[in-house]
């Protein structure tokens, strides 16, 4: 493993089918209770003008809703804070809107459709709801997408950033689309990364490149058919070393090679 990028954690969110947040999730993580998967409810966030809340779709409400729990929980400014937005892919329920649309007659996409339908749309909105002016990165690598933003995230603060705010977020493509890029359920988490340890610190995270593309699976056959079918999930096996508070050494691939997470409670 190359030499790492030390990082401290201050705090982690989720929000997945059966997973609704960090704390109702902690029994399934540690392994006390059996994973049972569960439609997905997202909200729209109250922090968004009410005509906002009515154009957000659902990859804005799940990437803000875990966005805005993990920065609650790190007692942090949001509008203070750096972030990375990670996705393999942008909403799939807009893009689908729209190829429908350029396949009538009038072939008029709304404006508000098409602003949807970008990459960074999730981005856009949490500048609107946080009012922040900090830099924020969107960046994807299909499947991988998870660990190139915690790359990029570690990055920022191995470079100076003093707290930086990840955060991770993929939902299934609607038919006929779901059928060449299936993504299974929906799945979003945040962490929030820091230079320096402080009282609410979680962890250490010691993240390096590695050599191997190999992945750490999860040892629940459902949370582990969870992990592959959606990019945003590969997060679970940290996500599991990160509930039951254990050392351990967590495998994320990359396109090219991977990245080790060493753990450190």
């Amino acid at each position: 493993m190359s030499a790492p990028l030390v990082v401290g954690l201050e705090a982690a969110a989720l929000c997945g089918p059966g997973l609704p947040d960090w704390a109702a999730s902690l029994p399934v993580l540690t392994g006390a209770t059996p994973y049972r998967p569960e439609p997905l409810m997202l909200a729209p966030p109250p922090q968004l003008s009410p005509g906002e809340r009515r154009r957000a779709v659902p990859s804005v409400r799940l990437a803000l809703g875990v966005g805005m729990a993990a920065v609650e929980q790190s007692g942090l400014d949001a509008a203070a804070l750096p972030a990375v937005f990670a996705s393999s892919s942008a909403d799939g329920e807009t893009i689908d809107a729209i190829l429908a649309t350029l396949c009538t007659a009038t072939r008029e996409v709304s404006p508000t459709r098409f602003h949807n339908s970008v990459h960074n749309a999730p981005s856009g909105y949490w500048g609107l709801a946080t009012q922040s002016r900090e830099v924020v990165s969107s960046v994807s690598c299909h499947d991988q997408s998870f660990a190139a933003g915690l790359l990029e995230a570690a990055v920022q603060v191995a470079s100076g950033e003093s707290h930086v705010l990840l955060v991770a977020y993929d939902l299934p493509y609607p038919p006929p689309l779901a059928a060449l890029r299936p993504i299974v359920g929906g799945f979003g988490v945040a962490l929030v990364l820091s230079r320096t340890a402080s009282q609410r610190t979680l962890a250490r995270l010691r993240i390096g490149l590695s050599d191997t593309g190999d992945e750490t699976p999860c040892a629940d056959p459902a949370l582990d058919t969870l992990r592959l079918g959606n990019p945003a999930a590969r997060a679970l096996p940290l996500l599991i070393a990160l509930g039951r508070k254990s050392a351990q050494s967590v495998r994320l691939g990359l396109s090219r090679g991977g990245l080790q997470v060493d753990v450190e409670p």
